[in-house]
């Protein structure tokens, strides 16, 4: 707690005031920042107590603006498991912009299509996830001080946020599915098998980030709300080698749409 109050002090010093709404930005997806109002803007390396953000694709910065006349804090680039932080890192920050004040929370992530339905550049609603990363965010000493750790995750995904994007892709004729993430802890992507095996348990999408920070948000009782923009397809009979580049060419592409889903959901707050 000391921590995260020294943090949010520091930034409250640099005019992150009052924020209604926290946003996390994933990987490739930067370009909400052009419908933002930037205020101010501070490098993670340079906020006390802050992971750094370590892969080439993530900006690494905290911006706090105006975005359809609501003022929001929003990460532009995002902690994983896989570059090295446990999961008290990864969260840090989704207790930093609650400490802060945010009353939502809002979600990207670039993930893979499991289910073959789904089609590379089209974007999922996360309605549910299973947890693969091998832990929790609230399995730590002291975590009880924010609030019980039993945390029901019946529902983890605000259904009244949920349910206002599907309007919303209904009347912007966005393709819009809805469906299942499963959080693995990567860096390397899935193999055949695993594909197989993440279809066979449920999983629509998969990716490497999102659940842990769900998992907080809930805990901190702040409602949430997560979409993936789909970059490949993972068709484990088709499989062919992973193209990062490609991948982040087609977050690009698709991103508008998400902001688009993003700014008018945020409109109707």
């Amino acid at each position: 707690m000391k921590y995260i109050n020294e943090t949010a002090k520091y930034l409250n010093k640099k005019g992150f005031l009052n924020p209604e709404i926290g946003i996390i930005l994933g990987t490739g997806l930067g370009q909400l920042i052009d419908k933002v109002e930037v205020i101010k803007e501070v490098s993670y390396n340079h906020i006390p107590n802050f992971p750094t953000a370590t892969v080439e694709f993530h900006k690494g910065k905290l911006i706090y603006g105006t975005i359809e006349d609501k003022t929001a804090v929003i990460m532009q680039g995002r902690f994983h498991l896989y570059e090295g932080y446990d999961l008290l890192d990864v969260t840090f920050p989704v207790r930093v912009m609650h400490q802060l004040g945010i009353k939502k929370l809002l979600v990207s992530n670039a993930a893979g299509a499991i289910n073959l339905n789904y089609n590379k550049g089209e974007l999922m609603l996360i309605d549910d996830h299973i947890n693969l990363q091998g832990g929790s965010p609230l399995a730590y000493k002291g975590i009880s001080q924010f609030g019980n750790i039993f945390v029901d995750m019946s529902c983890p995904y605000d259904k009244e946020m949920s349910n206002a994007m599907l309007d919303i892709a209904k009347s912007e004729n966005i393709i819009l599915h809805k469906g299942v993430y499963a959080s693995v802890l990567g860096p390397q992507l899935e193999t055949r098998a695993e594909y197989r095996y993440l279809k066979t348990i449920g999983a629509d999408a998969v990716g490497m980030s999102t659940v842990p920070e769900v998992i907080v948000a809930n805990h901190l009782n702040i409602p949430v709300i997560a979409v993936s923009v789909l970059t490949d397809e993972c068709d484990p009979d088709h499989l062919e080698p992973v193209n990062i580049k490609d991948i982040l060419e087609t977050a690009a592409k698709a991103e508008p749409h998400m902001v688009t889903l993003f700014c008018e959901l945020i409109k109707n707050f």
